[in-house]
């Protein structure tokens, strides 16, 4: 309960019955469908962790980070900064919130304009939001650039010239040159080679205690997620199945699609053998989700209650939240 309580007076971020609904048209401009991207999904940053948010492509991770920073706009629900709804701010309002709400994309080339320096692909958001002369821009730009592991005489190439890796660190500079306070990082890895993942994973990290960062973490590798995250949430088809501390989700999954999802992570040992959780048929259209639990129509545990009812989030242990009729 007191760990509770630290929690909320430490809140970053509060997402609050989240929802994003694409419309579907018909050739003559008639909405006919939605496609439910995000559908009811609430949970909460705490200042200065590392959320990861996993599953497995198409469940809605990546609308969930653009939506939150309102790249796109939401359907329904509240996102709060700071006690502050971000939804309800106008244009000016919310150009200056962005200072402290970053992103870092998943694809390093394409998020970087192919015709600029990376200097002034960096220096950009100091521009916009009128930071500092020039002289101190360009100095600020040389720093994080050394901060990232990339040398100030790189200034003045193009994208172009980098490889992936690299790319993923200019990317990561242009979130910091502005001393952000979130930055939401969406399967910043995923387009990486193993051995370069690993050194973007150990720069976020170091990035973080240095400049106090909060993230919000997206991908669908569970290995790299365990090795960053203090707390993760697994979303499935739009919504969210589990949440927990790291540890605990990793000891003790509760709900059957994070147990499938723990099952297929590999093991350093290969002489241990793994019990994998075999899930049928393919995850159904986020046109027509399933009715009741939008997992029933894959779970090997599925009970009458699952195909009637939504179950509703139950906090089985501290921090450990699940949305399960196996746990009623």
């Amino acid at each position: 309960m007191a760990q509770q309580m630290h929690e909320r007076e430490n809140t970053l971020l509060e997402i609050k019955g989240l929802k994003k609904f694409f419309p579907v048209k018909n050739p003559i401009g008639i909405t006919e469908a939605f496609v439910k991207a995000v559908n009811d999904v609430s949970f909460h940053l705490v200042e200065g962790e590392t959320y990861g948010l996993v599953g497995e492509s198409g469940c809605g991770k990546s609308t969930m980070g653009r939506t939150v920073l309102r790249l796109i706009e939401a359907s329904e629900g509240e996102v709060l900064y700071k006690g502050t709804d971000i939804f309800q701010l106008n244009s000016k309002e919310l150009r200056k919130l962005r200072q402290d709400l970053q992103m870092v994309f998943q694809d390093p080339f394409s998020s970087l304009n192919p015709r600029k320096r990376i200097g002034d692909i960096i220096e950009e958001p100091m521009i916009i939001h009128k930071l500092g002369t020039k002289k101190e821009r360009i100095d600020r730009v040389m720093d994080i650039l050394q901060k990232v592991g990339l040398q100030p005489e790189q200034y003045y190439r193009y994208p172009h010239e980098f490889s992936g890796g690299q790319r993923q660190r200019i990317g990561l500079a242009r979130a910091l040159v502005v001393n952000p306070k979130l930055i939401i990082c969406d399967e910043p890895v995923s387009a990486l080679d193993v051995s370069i993942q690993s050194q973007i994973i150990n720069l976020l990290q170091e990035l973080q205690d240095e400049y106090k960062l909060t993230y919000l973490f997206i991908a669908h590798d569970l290995s790299v997620v365990r090795h960053i995250s203090d707390r993760i949430g697994v979303m499935y088809l739009g919504k969210m199945v589990e949440e927990a501390p790291t540890d605990k989700l990793f000891s003790n999954p509760l709900h059957p699609y994070t147990q499938a999802l723990l099952s297929a992570v590999p093991h350093p040992n290969p002489e241990m053998k793994q019990e994998r959780v075999k899930l049928r048929g393919e995850i159904p259209s986020p046109m027509n989700p399933p009715s009741g639990c939008v997992f029933h129509t894959r779970c090997p545990f599925v009970i009458d209650a699952c195909r009637k009812v939504v179950p509703k989030t139950k906090e089985i242990s501290e921090g450990h939240f699940v949305a399960c009729h196996l746990h009623d």
